[in-house]
């Protein structure tokens, strides 16, 4: 009887063994196993009792099983739904993908991946959420734009557009190219030509309300308007970007930051036409560390209060930056009439070489070819700090505060700033108007408040 029993048990071990090891190493996500719902209860072979002599084999319970087939990474490539990179339009087969990896692949892990050494063309395309898993965006390759302003007649504000979405990850491994072919935007583009009207040009790539962003390790060419705006967003971190457009590229801001809390921008090289980083109204809880600007506007918060408008910008921190031939270096500009704040604001640890207007609030800016009207009414600023920052002037004036005369500029504290003239000719000198500041350290230029 005791041979007789081990002869059934052999071939039936032998058997759980096999299936055990074919899921553990042959797993098929899309042929997910079929488990038997029906015959779950312990079986006895002969008086020997499988569940009690083989343990470890027989628990791998139903659950276990499941929970191993839905946390499965799922991985779409952008070829496999008809993306050719040939030159030709690739924007429905991004859709498709997008589609699939979105909103089919419940529960799982899903890489979307655009391969390198591929270029594809893109006309307006929106990807939206919310998505039924966590997707990363793997852009190895290079995405470029559409150059056919007919092809933006439908919303001619956005290229990419990225919408409502959480726990999202786009990564460019080094590789990855984001490119706005903005050539023919700049061209027609009434800063260039004025004989031409003003129009609205795309941004090549907006985040629009997504909550736990990141965007790291890819590359921004030559986008139509803004390179990369965040708007209405929560948790972002962008790490590791390369912004790159020339210096007279119109509105070719790097990265805009407008009605977003909780946002690092970390470890950044921006060379545009326009600010490196805009912060705007409604953001809060700004870091902005180790970034490397130039070609460029500089780095800004504002404009702030256009068209008699409130804003708010609060909790914003500057720091490590370094500065290179930009036509403004750490700039606040607030426009008359506006209303709201710009508050808490600290810009430290900054190098600066070659940079006019290197420290400057600007509560009197006006960017419109009729002369703004005076007014009573401003942005409140409260709470600025310039701390360690150093660097030479390529401007007489290298410290400029020129304040609201209702309310002026409050609690500004300037420490240890040493800012001389480029190759050592002429002074360096400070202007200040309706500011009430104090120094610490050693401070150079120098100016009181009046």
């Amino acid at each position: 009887m005791h041979s007789s029993s081990q002869s059934h048990i052999l071939p039936l071990l032998l058997i759980i063994l096999g299936s055990s090891f074919s899921f553990s190493f042959g797993y098929n996500p899309k042929n997910p196993p079929v488990l038997d719902h029906h015959h779950h209860h312990q079986k006895t072979y002969n008086g020997h009792n499988l569940l009690r002599a083989y343990p470890k084999i027989l628990r791998t319970s139903r659950r276990e099983l499941i929970t191993a087939s839905a946390s499965a990474k799922v991985v779409y490539n952008v070829n496999d739904f008809g993306a050719k990179a040939n030159g030709g339009d690739d924007t429905e087969a991004f859709r498709k993908a997008w589609t699939k990896a979105c909103y089919n692949s419940k529960g799982r892990s899903v890489d979307l991946v655009v391969p390198k050494n591929r270029n594809y063309h893109l006309k307006p395309i929106t990807f939206s959420g919310p998505c039924n898993s966590n997707v990363t965006f793997k852009i190895y390759g290079t995405i470029k734009a559409s150059s056919l302003q007919s092809d933006y007649k439908k919303d001619p504000r956005y290229w990419i557009m990225f919408e409502n979405l959480q726990n999202f990850r786009v990564e460019g491994g080094g590789t990855g190219i984001i490119d706005g072919n903005g050539r023919k935007w700049w061209d027609n583009s009434c800063k260039v030509n004025e004989s031409l009207p003003c129009t609205t040009a795309p941004n090549a790539a907006t985040f629009y309300e997504c909550n736990n962003l990141v965007v790291a390790n890819l590359r921004f060419l030559n986008a139509q308007k803004m390179h990369l705006a965040f708007q209405n967003c929560v948790h972002v971190k962008a790490l590791s970007l390369i912004i790159t457009a020339p210096g007279n590229s119109p509105n070719t801001d790097g990265i805009h930051v407008t009605e977003t809390q909780d946002i690092i921008i970390n470890s950044c090289r921006i060379r545009t036409g326009d600010d490196c980083i805009s912060i705007v109204s409604g953001s809060q809880n700004v870091q902005a560390r180790d970034i490397t600007c130039g070609p460029g506007h500089g780095i800004s918060i504002g404009s702030l209060g256009a068209g008699n408008s409130e804003a708010q910008v609060s909790d914003v921190v500057v720091s490590g930056a370094k500065l290179i031939g930009t036509t403004n270096g750490l700039r606040i500009k607030t426009w008359q009439g506006g209303s709201g704040y710009a508050k808490n604001i600290v810009f430290k640890n900054v190098l600066m070489n070659n940079v006019t207007n290197p420290i400057i609030i600007d509560q009197h800016y006006c960017d419109q070819e009729e002369p703004c009207q005076d007014q009573a009414s401003a942005v409140k600023i409260r709470g600025v700090v310039y701390e360690n920052v150093k660097g030479t002037s390529a401007s007489t004036v290298a410290v400029k505060f020129d304040c609201s005369e209702s309310f002026g500029c409050q609690e500004v504290l300037v420490q240890d700033v040493n800012i001389v003239p480029l190759n050592d000719e002429g002074i360096a000198e400070a202007s200040c108007q309706n500011v009430r500041l104090r120094h610490m350290g050693i401070v150079s230029p120098k100016c009181s408040s009046k």
